[in-house]
């Protein structure tokens, strides 16, 4: 069995390529940012609209509970049957296709759900939601 009696060479690493990728990643964001600013200093007259919407998505259902008192409560805050109408018609303004989840207290009575109801219809909002509960049979 042969042994060794000289020393292998050191592995190295050759950083040339490392260095070169380096240098275009910096030429390639600052060419970018040229641009970006090139963009900022054009004078463009952007062209006026007749309807405005929203940019963003529409939020998630409005969530009005009513408790077995009769109080209303709207996205966690207590309000009255005035309030709630003038709250649901801004936010209808912003996103016409606003939808409410009405969720009331199985124990309560029926009427104060009816009045919720008509407010929210009132308020120009038809997309109404009424969650309820899966009842569980015992046998």
């Amino acid at each position: 069995m042969p042994l060794k009696t000289h020393q292998d060479e050191q592995p190295t690493l050759n950083l040339t390529p490392m260095i070169d990728i380096v240098f275009l990643l910096i030429i390639f964001f600052m060419v970018g940012t040229k641009f970006t600013e090139l963009e900022r200093s054009m004078v463009v007259r952007v062209p006026p609209v007749e309807k405005v919407g929203p940019s963003t998505s529409p939020p998630a259902a409005k969530i009005v509970n009513v408790h077995k008192d009769g109080t209303i409560s709207l996205d966690r805050q207590d309000v009255t049957i005035d309030e709630l109408v003038a709250n649901l018609e801004k936010s209808k303004d912003e996103y016409p296709d606003l939808a409410v989840s009405i969720r009331g207290d199985g124990d309560g009575a029926y009427q104060h759900v009816a009045n919720v109801i008509s407010a929210v219809h009132h308020a120009g909002i038809a997309n109404i939601d009424l969650p309820v509960r899966r009842k569980t049979i015992r046998r």
